[in-house]
């Protein structure tokens, strides 16, 4: 299997404070961490991981000691209000650990205002040296791959930021995900889920949010997904599950499954 890589996602083992993570991603086996400097809920615990406090300076040491990298940071969402200036400590940051991506939500039912705002979120982003992504979630205002575009398209600049499970339980196909600028698909969201999507908008976000299934337990078609995407792009495996297991355990089962995933994909002709 080729050489890419492969990162443990804050959603993943988001029961653990930043550092834990890094620890974690360390000891498990993984080349690259995701953090969560921007909480994604005001229900979830808040880490002090913006600006020079403590813990910022011991996640550097971490990352240092360990030689893990950050693949991504989250979770900056454009609302009508948004101000980009707000992101700039968030982003300064991310440059400071040695990011390389931004992980982009569109909350805004207004188009060319959304456009507006991603473009000016990604030229601030290319200034601390970061890849704005925006990622196509069935709840939000991008819900699928073909509104990214649209918003991607018009700003000029960004990528699109797939992540399994939405991919699947929204209205797109492989065929259109193929035909998406191979430089706008930077990194991608790897994790299975059962094949029928809940009707239920509730119960698809809190699948998403906490009861995923690890690579090749569920029905996506994760082997077509990835043969659709560049074969090189780094992976981020999100994979928040509902059974209870230690953080290490998950990170290891999380990293085994998705290595078999990518060698079936790789290898099919």
């Amino acid at each position: 299997m080729m050489q890419r890589p492969i990162g443990l996602a804050a959603l993943t083992v988001l029961d653990l404070a930043p550092p834990a993570q890094v620890d974690t991603a360390a000891a498990a086996g993984y080349s690259h961490v995701g953090l969560r400097l921007i909480p994604a809920t005001p229900q979830e615990v808040r880490h002090p991981v913006v600006g020079d406090t403590p813990m910022v300076r011991e996640l550097a040491q971490r990352l240092s000691d360990t030689g893990v990298k950050v693949l991504d940071v989250e979770i900056f969402r454009l609302t009508p209000d948004v101000r980009i200036a707000d992101f700039e400590p968030a982003m300064a940051t991310a440059a400071r650990l040695g990011a390389q991506h931004m992980l982009v939500a569109g909350n805004d039912p207004d188009p060319a205002r959304l456009a507006d705002s991603f473009a000016r979120l990604d030229a601030a982003a290319r200034a601390f040296g970061l890849n704005a992504c925006l990622e196509p979630m069935p709840w939000t205002d991008v819900a699928t791959v073909a509104a990214a575009r649209r918003i991607v398209g018009a700003a000029t600049g960004g990528g699109v930021l797939i992540d399994a499970i939405h991919f699947f339980r929204a209205d797109n196909s492989l065929a259109e995900l193929a035909d998406l600028p191979r430089p706008w698909l930077r990194y991608m969201q790897l994790c299975d889920a059962p094949a029928a999507c809940p009707t239920d908008r509730a119960e698809l976000i809190r699948q998403a949010r906490s009861d995923r299934l690890f690579p090749g337990d569920g029905g996506l078609d994760l082997r077509g997904l990835l043969r659709a995407l560049p074969p090189d792009i780094p992976v981020s495996l999100e994979i928040p599950v509902a059974r209870r297991m230690e953080p290490l355990d998950r990170a290891r089962r999380a990293l085994a499954a998705a290595r078999q995933v990518l060698a079936e994909a790789e290898a099919a002709p």
